[in-house]
């Protein structure tokens, strides 16, 4: 029995660079790295739907990083096993017949991968043919402050975002993230297989996305690092991101580095450090702060998973959905700022903060749908999905959970004269308003031709009440 092979079980961390998982006190003679692909994420998140829970702008994205996971490992002097399957199946297995000394994970706030770990650990516990008993070992990977140094008992978590960030700012600092180690132990005796993309999904493999995207995304450690640099050097966003951060089109209103948050590629200490090194050239800013605000709002979402568990989803329940739920996902409403957003969503699997508040306000508050749909919906589509901040920035949204104010109301049809006030991103993607004038017109175009145009699906009050209000500002500023 070899008992110095060690496993090292990857999710939602495919770096090298900044992994506890791959620093070791006692380096074991042998390290097989792992990443097993849940097959539940290609069953339907609708009953009676195929569409499955992961789309193929994120699972190209996912692919697309472990590919290029396995070339920094290998370069290292060790490689990559992906497999598909039930996670924590694969993990046993590989375990009991290797007779692994440790098997790493990094702690998930995700409910199903927290399922799969405690499934490893009762597995692991329960394999006649481990009489020294492998031991799992799970780490806190990714977050900005580790669990000991938050000012407060995980169960004592301020109720609101605001009363979270004055307490770690105040008592917290953030460390510095750790560079990649030079070597890694060999390969074991053991099998070596990485699918390709097409023989998982052929869908995903031919899927690209749509050429009127602002920004390309690529999966990857180096993609991550090259544009966080370009956008905080070449473009400035350390100070500009504050004031930019609105947009809607373009490579270069947000960071966008998001994805690679979401999948691992790049840490959020490694983005902390990275705009201290432009702060320590150019001075703060706002701009940079916020950036960094930004990461905290991610690890208070990350801390709330955590705690609530299941909750976090509420009621267990059959999703059907409804009419005003396809026209929603089917950029079909025909109001223009929300369909522009629903399009380019499911053409790139991304959209700006701006129009993901827009969409998700008005599904919830308009069309009165229930919200856990729309986060369904935005699971099968986002590259850049992860569980807490989608169903966190959710349920922030819809008013439930945590700080459960209802008033988070978005009037969209002034949202839309406000963020894009000549039409510019609602012609982009649908072409067919390139023909209206610049300004709200595009905005509302049942009303500049009606016979062209049908109304939309919904006129809130609250629109009618804010023209009327618009269009007396605008008489008296005349």
């Amino acid at each position: 029995m070899n008992s110095t092979i060690d496993i090292v079980w990857l999710q939602d961390d495919l770096r090298v660079a900044d992994n506890p998982l791959l620093h070791f006190n006692s380096p074991p003679a042998s390290l097989l790295c792992l990443y097993v692909l849940d097959k539940q994420w290609f069953t339907p998140f609708i009953e009676g739907e195929t569409t499955p829970r992961i789309g193929p702008a994120r699972l190209r994205f996912l692919w697309q990083s472990l590919m290029e996971l396995r070339g920094e490992l290998l370069q290292r002097g060790s490689d990559l096993l992906v497999r598909i399957g039930n996670p924590s199946e694969v993990v046993v297995e590989l375990a009991a017949s290797l007779q692994a000394r440790e098997v790493r994970v990094a702690d998930h706030a995700g409910v199903e991968e927290k399922e799969h770990i405690q499934a490893v650990a009762r597995g692991l516990a329960n394999q006649p043919q481990l009489p020294n008993q492998t031991q799992l070992r799970c780490m806190e990977s990714g977050r900005l402050f580790s669990r000991e140094t938050l000012p407060f008992a995980p169960d004592e978590l301020p109720n609101s975002f605001s009363a979270f960030r004055r307490s770690v700012e105040h008592a917290c600092v953030i460390p510095s993230s750790r560079s990649a180690p030079f070597t890694l132990p060999p390969w074991p005796e053991a099998p070596r297989g990485f699918p390709p993309l097409k023989a998982v999904c052929e869908q995903s493999a031919s899927w690209q996305p749509d050429p009127r995207q602002g920004y390309a995304f690529e999966g990857g450690e180096s993609a991550a690092h090259a544009r966080l640099n370009d956008y905080l050097w070449r473009q400035q966003g350390g100070e500009n991101y504050k004031k930019t951060r609105n947009g809607l089109l373009g490579a270069n209103f947000s960071t966008r580095v998001s994805p690679w948050l979401a999948r691992g590629c790049l840490s959020a200490r490694q983005v902390n450090d990275a705009v201290k090194a432009w702060e320590a050239e150019n001075g703060s800013s706002e701009s940079s702060y916020w950036i960094i605000f930004e990461l905290l709002w991610r690890e208070y979402f990350i801390r709330v998973a955590e705690l609530e568990k299941a909750s976090m989803f509420g009621a267990r329940q059959t999703f059907k959905p409804n009419a005003a739920f396809d026209a929603w996902r089917n950029a079909a409403t025909g109001l223009p700022f929300v369909d522009a957003a629903m399009l380019e969503l499911r053409q790139t699997g991304w959209i700006s903060n701006r129009a993901r508040q827009n969409v998700a306000s008005f599904l919830v508050k308009d069309l009165q749908v229930d919200w856990r749909l729309g986060a369904l919906w935005f699971e099968h589509c986002l590259v850049d999905y992860d569980v807490a901040s989608n169903w966190g920035n959710w349920r922030y949204i819809a008013g439930v959970g945590r700080d459960p104010r209802q008033d988070r109301y978005f009037n969209v049809l002034k949202q839309a004269g406000h963020y894009d006030p000549k039409g510019l991103y609602v012609a982009h993607w649908l072409k067919h308003l390139e023909t209206l004038p610049y300004g709200l017109e595009r905005h509302q175009p049942w009303r500049v031709a009606p016979l062209a145009y049908t109304a939309p699906c919904i006129e809130p009050e609250q629109w009618q009440r804010w023209l009327i209000a618009n269009a007396e500002l605008q008489e008296s500023d005349e």
